[in-house]
């Protein structure tokens, strides 16, 4: 599976957001759009992602190393494309 980085901006807003819906709420999306890519996440990573509780989600440790490696980046590139 080829991931772009819409999708892992997603999971980036997911993890801070810590629930589907206030991510989608947040990317202005519908929460089908942010669930189903989700799931081709957790099957590209082979892995959950994220444990879900009655109050939100809670990463799985591959999700935090993730995001300890991706945020940074992310960042850096959201910042490229306010300037242009």
């Amino acid at each position: 599976m080829e991931t772009d980085l819409n999708a892992l901006f997603t999971l980036l807003v997911i993890y801070r957001e810590r629930g589907v819906s206030r991510a989608a709420d947040r990317l202005n999306v519908k929460q089908p759009a942010v669930s189903n890519t989700l799931a081709k996440l957790r099957i590209h990573f082979n892995d959950p992602l994220f444990v879900r509780h009655a109050r939100g989600l809670t990463p799985t440790s591959k999700t935090n190393e993730i995001m300890r490696r991706l945020a940074p980046a992310l960042m850096e590139i959201q910042k490229v494309l306010q300037v242009a």
